[in-house]
């Protein structure tokens, strides 16, 4: 479950910003996570609970906005919505394509008393 280490280096993080702005503890941090990211969202969520424990972070809430994956056809120049790496594009059905918006793992927001 690698989504463990994720919630310990936003954690890590946490705790830099903390220190920089003078601050005690996190309440808030807003990740934007791409549909196609490979990061499954309960599951992080999940870990956000064990990792938090102990830290600046503890009892933060975690704010997820997902970001649907979009993708460019390298043969007609199409934009789509696409959930997978295997589909073809709609218009001309060439599998060549770029995801230009989808595979992210960001924060956004990080907010600290």
């Amino acid at each position: 479950m690698h989504e463990l280490s994720i919630a310990i280096s936003i954690i890590d993080i946490c705790k830099e910003e903390t220190e920089k702005a003078g601050a005690k503890i996190v309440t808030n941090v807003e990740l934007e996570i791409g549909s196609m990211s490979g990061v499954e969202i309960e599951a992080l969520e999940f870990a956000w609970e064990a990792a938090t424990r102990n830290s600046v972070a503890e009892g933060s809430e975690l704010i997820i906005n997902r970001v649907e994956a979009r993708a460019r056809c390298r043969e007609c120049g199409h934009e789509f919505d696409v959930d997978n790496f295997y589909s073809p594009c709609p218009v001309c059905d060439a599998f060549g394509y770029e995801i230009f918006r989808g595979q992210e793992l960001k924060i956004r927001a990080i907010t600290v008393e």
